[in-house]
């Protein structure tokens, strides 16, 4: 059985319309993924650092034989730094771009909810003019009246600059 941290992923994805969204909490913002692209919850362990790298990338990780680059997801954002807790976890997954899928990991607060959010539903996001881009923001979503941030992992992982790093550490 495939687990990852108490969500039975196999019953999860039989059940799939492809609306799923695992939740996870930053700096008190709860965003979401979609759940397929999930392939594992860990953890937070010591990362081998890369020289020379943007300080949102903490390093890599050997995943049983897969270099796995790692993305604190708060600094990506530019939020607050905090001291990785008890409930700091790494979310690794799949990552398409245009040179093909790859695995990555993302650092985040703490994980959250499954949650069930209709594609329709979805709100776009506010448009914050050519200071602050959004692209990576897939929309908002309504659950249980909290606001959750829907994610577009290709596009938030797939910078030129995170690209190019990523490219160097797995040679």
């Amino acid at each position: 059985m495939n687990m990852i941290q108490g969500l039975d992923m196999d019953t999860i994805a039989g059940d799939s319309d492809g609306n799923q969204y695992l939740t996870f909490m930053l700096a008190g913002e709860e965003y979401g993924l979609d759940i397929l692209r999930v392939r594992e919850i860990k953890g937070w362990d010591n990362v081998t650092p890369i020289p020379n790298t943007p300080k949102y990338i903490k390093g890599v990780i050997n995943l049983r034989g897969t270099i796995v680059p790692i993305i604190d997801l708060r600094q990506r954002f530019s939020l607050d730094a905090i001291e990785y807790g008890p409930t700091t976890v790494v979310i690794v997954l799949k990552v398409n771009s245009e040179k093909g899928s790859r695995t990555m990991g993302i650092v985040v607060d703490a994980v959250s909810e499954v949650y069930n959010i209709d594609e329709e539903s979805l709100k776009a996001a506010p448009d914050f003019g050519q200071a602050i881009s959004t692209d990576f923001v897939k929309g908002l979503g309504t659950v249980d009246e909290k606001m959750i941030i829907v994610l577009d992992i290709d596009h938030l992982l797939n910078s030129s600059v995170l690209n190019a790093v990523v490219d160097q550490a797995t040679e």
